[in-house]
């Protein structure tokens, strides 16, 4: 197994050439599917773990804690393990990492930071459409995912009640309990698809997700500012939605769409309360026809994943969507995981139990 080096900020790494994995910082972690049954060489063989770092993230704050987490981490997990650190240079940096860690069997690429690192961790599990797999064909485990959360949002991290907490994360790994996780996949009209882990969204929300991202330097409250920006020049708009490959049905005056993977999205809103990344389903929550103050009327209810019973507020469980705007224009926002993807028109489908993730 070769790694992927420990990145210097600001400058892209020779993804070509990487250099061999250290073994200076073993850890105590056995990440096989089934490590008993594989016998006394498996058992002895060093366990290779990716750490996939964004030391801007939180406006620095993810870079800090990190380097305060590394002693630790080190002591914690300190039998049979290689640890690689990589730092991210730029965007679409964790990405490639991903790739080449999978090519060359790492046995977890784990993201350090908030939504946005996973987001790329996730799509970099695939390419050209497909699952990246090992370069080594005979290999018996697959690549895990794995989180420590320091990042702005984190929002992924509390459908399974994780806290924002790294040393806790620290714990999960060194168990190494995997699950299967479903993946959502979009498709547009042109391009490569794109993945998401948690929430997908289109119109308000996604455009406020699209302004908060110029304020993260402020955390959570970056979504608060984000809101208020996207409110100012708002307008409902009437979309078209087909569902499950049937047939077209019209949503008027829809205020946002949410397509969750998992619950809460927008630092804590519980956006999709019923969405399971382990059950096969996305759930899909339209508002209609919501004007400003029907937001700060109904917060409470958003944020505690209550807004189900509200007025104007639909939800459904689904395999796939696709969305179109009934008036052709190019103005809805699409957003995954926080990332501003581009506009509609979009098609929207689950793969199950695509990924394994240490839970």
């Amino acid at each position: 197994m070769i790694c992927l080096s420990q990145f210097a900020l600001g400058r892209a790494p020779p993804m070509a050439k990487p250099s061999v994995f250290r073994a200076e910082h073993p850890t105590a972690l056995d990440l096989s599917p089934n490590p008993i049954s594989h016998g006394a060489a498996s058992s002895s063989r060093r366990r290779d773990l990716v750490f996939v770092v964004n030391p801007r993230g939180a406006s620095g704050r993810t870079g800090k804690e990190w380097k305060k987490l590394l002693p630790y981490l080190r002591s914690r997990l300190s039998v049979d393990c290689n640890i690689c650190e990589s730092l991210t240079s730029g965007p679409s940096h964790a990405i490639n990492i991903t790739r080449e860690a999978i090519k060359e069997g790492a046995d977890a690429v784990i993201a350090v930071g908030g939504d946005g690192t996973l987001h790329e961790v996730v799509n970099g599990f695939f390419s050209a459409g497909k699952l990246v797999t090992n370069h080594n064909r005979e290999s018996a485990h697959s690549t895990a995912l794995g989180l420590i959360p320091l990042g702005t949002g984190s929002d992924f991290a509390r459908t399974f009640g994780w806290r924002n907490d790294p040393y806790e994360a620290v714990e999960r790994i060194a168990k190494g309990v995997r699950s299967w996780v479903d993946v959502g996949v979009i498709n547009g009209e042109t391009g490569e698809p794109h993945y998401f882990i948690n929430v997908a969204d289109l119109h308000l929300s996604a455009k406020a997700g699209y302004y908060a991202s110029r304020y993260k330097r402020f955390g959570n409250l970056c979504y608060v500012i984000g809101a208020l920006q996207a409110f100012m020049g708002h307008r409902n708009q009437d979309l078209r939605v087909k569902v499950n490959e049937g047939e077209w049905e019209e949503y008027s005056q829809v205020t946002a769409l949410c397509i969750g993977n998992a619950k809460y999205f927008g630092g804590g809103m519980k956006i999709t309360p019923n969405a399971d990344p382990r059950n096969g389903y996305f759930e899909v929550v339209i508002l209609q026809d919501f004007k400003w103050y029907d937001f700060i009327l109904k917060l409470l209810k958003l944020y505690n994943g209550t807004h189900l019973s509200v007025k104007n507020v639909t939800s459904r469980r689904v395999h796939s969507i696709e969305v179109e705007d009934i008036s052709g224009g190019d103005s809805i926002y699409v957003q995954s995981d926080g990332e501003h993807l581009g506009f509609l028109p979009r098609k929207l489908c689950v793969l199950p139990a695509a990924i394994e993730m240490i839970c």
